[in-house]
């Protein structure tokens, strides 16, 4: 079964090749942004993934990776306080997501931001309006405070100036970009990205890719990408989950480049070496 597989020493040695730091123990490491505890999520009697037991380290950017139909979305919920576990702990900075008090949970979340695959943006809505209106939801701050946010965080993904146009003058490369101003809107400090370069052209998502990174780097913020793009994984991942369908089970985790080169769980090296001749 390809759950033995993974568990197996010899997997866990070549996919571990990196660093010293990187060998430590992370669920002791106080760098951990997020951790999942032998996690069950499901939908009714349906049950979409189990033994979920994973982290996520402060400043990295995380790749959910898999085959259609394997959950990463249902993680990504998970993740995003969307949907409780069926069974096991999900930790945001430090704290059980599931287990301190709703009000509690409300400001962890604050610390978290989403882009959605289509950017999810109000069409009849500028692109000012659309970054304001978390900020007018959420802070005390003045309109003309608000606004001035709005046009920093579109100069922050290269839109300076766009803040009066509307979702349907500006291109679909263009609208991600404004869809990560927005997730950026509250300042988190963990930021999740749907697909991001779903849609676009190569040079388009390369622009993307390189705005992640970036971020990360300018910004130190955590982020956790569902792809299943291999030039953008390879490229951003510095870390990364493997789910798969047929298990309804994490199969492993590592660097996606060691992962394709070293793992020796067949349906992962043929998922990141797909398309090699």
């Amino acid at each position: 079964m390809p759950q033995a597989e993974a568990q197996t020493p010899s997997d866990t040695q070549t996919q571990a090749l990196a660093s010293e730091d990187d060998q430590a123990p992370r669920e002791d490491d106080a760098s951990v942004a997020i951790r999942l505890e032998d996690v069950a999520l499901g939908y009714g009697p349906t049950i979409v993934q189990q033994g979920l037991s994973f982290a996520i380290r402060r400043s990295d950017v995380f790749i959910i990776m898999g085959g259609s139909g394997c959950g990463k979305s249902t993680v990504m919920r998970a993740l995003t306080g969307l949907l409780a576990p069926r069974q096991g702990q999900v930790f945001l900075q430090d704290q059980s997501l599931w287990e301190v008090s709703e009000e509690a949970r409300t400001q962890l979340l604050r610390g978290v931001g989403v882009m959605y695959q289509s950017g999810a943006l109000w069409s009849s809505m500028t692109l000012e309006e659309n970054i304001a209106l978390p900020l007018e939801q959420y802070t005390p701050l003045s309109k003309q405070q608000i606004s001035e946010l709005a046009e920093y965080k579109l100069a922050l993904v290269g839109l300076a100036g766009f803040g009066g146009y509307y979702p349907g003058q500006i291109s679909g490369g263009m609208r991600k970009r404004v869809g990560v101003a927005r997730a950026m809107a509250l300042d988190p400090d963990i930021l999740f990205f749907d697909e991001p370069s779903a849609g676009l052209d190569p040079l388009s998502a390369r622009r993307l890719d390189d705005l992640i990174l970036e971020l990360r780097d300018s910004l130190g913020t955590t982020m956790v990408v569902i792809t299943h793009d291999l030039d953008s994984l390879f490229l951003i991942g510095d870390d990364a989950v493997f789910l798969d369908a047929e298990t309804h089970s994490m199969l492993t985790t590592g660097h996606p480049k060691q992962l394709r080169d070293h793992s020796e769980i067949d349906e992962v090296r043929a998922f990141l070496r797909r398309g090699e001749s």
